[in-house]
């Protein structure tokens, strides 16, 4: 029997069972997700690599039945926080309540404690509120009352932003921009996969039916086994060239931080495994530099000063990826 972790991702990565997983999991998903293979393939990418999701995209596309689908593929628990900007730490983390018969403080947790969370239109509430997160998604675990309080294994915040509507809403500060590993877009279906949408049962009744194409314990294995996929040098090389070119483009303020590098080399692990494959490529590498790295971009102009201009920051990305040789 297997004891830890760290034999069973091994197992998980020589045997090819992870892929096979990977696979029946995203299959899963597709069944109710339909059209967007790809913002499937890079959400279950980010689950994978232990990291958080931002999906930036406009109501009505199918972000939170995502998320609800991911949950109940893998045996989690789903929870939903929708942010407000009259929401309070306490609201999102939980609080000690006083019990008479036992004279003590009890911990009660917050929506924060599921597997999967949906932050829903998290830049509508306060910074006070948006930094309450910052533990919880670096750590996976919030401190109340000088007492800290472990969250569920595993742990996976998706948060939406609405790119449309900025009124009442607070910008996230590059500390919580950096904590999420993806920032995806999901998109309208093209003709013929919403022509399947209104031609199915309604996909909330369908998301209630979903059977787990895996276990929260054959989770952590993956998980485990993306640690072991092999980043060889010519690739490590390759992701710290185009880290390093982002810190001395005239167009970008503030490059990229050591966490995300980090972060692209855990992302390519994790989609390296997700298509069967025991190493990266350099492919990957070029795949996943802008879903890692174009959120977490300061741009030098003044119109956009921030790295909420996706689209500036993705153009000069490639840019760099042009520029920058690939390995052979």
């Amino acid at each position: 029997m297997k004891a830890t972790a760290a034999p069973i991702g091994a197992d998980l990565l020589e045997t090819g069972e992870a892929a096979n997983l990977l696979g029946k999991l995203r299959e899963r998903i597709q069944t109710i997700i339909i059209g967007k293979d790809d913002v499937v393939e890079r959400v279950v990418t980010c689950l994978v690599a232990k990291g958080h999701v931002m999906i930036s995209d406009v109501p009505g596309v199918g972000k939170t039945t995502l998320a609800q689908s991911l949950a109940r593929s893998i045996e989690g628990v789903f929870q939903r926080i929708q942010f407000t900007n009259d929401m309070l730490p306490s609201d999102v983390l939980g609080v000690s309540i006083y019990d008479p018969s036992t004279r003590e403080f009890k911990f009660r947790p917050g929506p924060l404690f599921g597997n999967i969370v949906l932050a829903d239109e998290i830049n509508r509430t306060t910074p006070k509120t948006q930094s309450a997160l910052l533990e919880a998604m670096s750590e996976g675990h919030v401190t109340v009352d000088d007492t800290t309080h472990p969250l569920p294994m595993p742990f996976m915040v998706l948060a939406t932003l609405n790119p449309i509507e900025f009124a009442g809403t607070f910008m996230l500060p590059e500390s919580q921009m950096d904590r999420f590993l993806l920032r995806v877009a999901v998109g309208y279906p093209d003709e013929a996969s919403e022509r399947r949408i209104l031609s199915e049962i309604d996909p909330a009744r369908r998301v209630g039916n979903l059977n787990p194409a895996l276990t929260l314990l054959q989770l952590r294995g993956i998980q485990s086994a993306a640690d072991k996929v092999l980043v060889e040098s010519p690739i490590v090389d390759y992701i710290l060239a185009l880290t390093r070119r982002t810190r001395d483009h005239p167009q970008i303020h503030l490059g990229v931080s050591p966490r995300g590098a980090l972060a692209l080399r855990a992302a390519v692990r994790a989609l390296a495994l997700v298509r069967g494959r025991d190493h990266v490529l350099p492919d990957d590498v070029k795949e996943l530099v802008g879903p890692t790295f174009a959120h977490r971009l300061v741009l030098a102009s003044s119109a956009s000063h921030r790295s909420q201009d996706f689209a500036l920051a993705q153009a000069i990305l490639d840019e760099i990826l042009s520029e920058v040789p690939v390995p052979i």
